[in-house]
């Protein structure tokens, strides 16, 4: 069993940077591919960034590319998401994830595919 924490949202301007972090207990963190996804109001949960085991691999949405850096310290049991230029259509319910796969260099984009969700954090960004 897995739980993950988010923390760092908040509201800021249109421009402005955030960092998300995501901290997971248990001893077996370094095995498990992560994701960050979000949810706007109204609308489905969808991919924002993924990573695999050791980071050598990422995968960002279009939207976010350039803007945004997923990154993980297997040390720390933690996972990040630096939000730069952030933009009013960032504006959602921002989730880790986690998925175990071993030492497998393989992301996941899918929400089905994540075994452990947090709670969530709000990300609010003003124009």
């Amino acid at each position: 069993q897995v739980q993950l924490l988010e923390s760092g949202g908040g509201l800021v301007q249109a421009g402005e940077s955030l960092r998300l972090s995501c901290l997971a207990s248990g001893r077996t963190f370094s095995t498990y591919a992560m994701g960050w996804f979000r949810q706007p109001p109204g609308k489905e949960r969808e991919i924002v960034a993924a990573i695999s085991w050791s980071g050598s691999s990422t995968y960002y949405v279009d939207s976010v590319k350039g803007r945004f850096t997923i990154s993980r310290d297997n040390a720390k049991n933690s996972l990040y998401l630096q939000m730069d230029s952030l933009k009013p259509e960032d504006t959602a319910v921002y989730y880790c994830a986690a998925r175990s796969n071993g030492y497998t260099g393989t992301y996941y984009t899918s929400p089905g595919a994540y075994t452990y969700w947090g709670q969530g954090t709000q990300v609010t960004v003003s124009s």
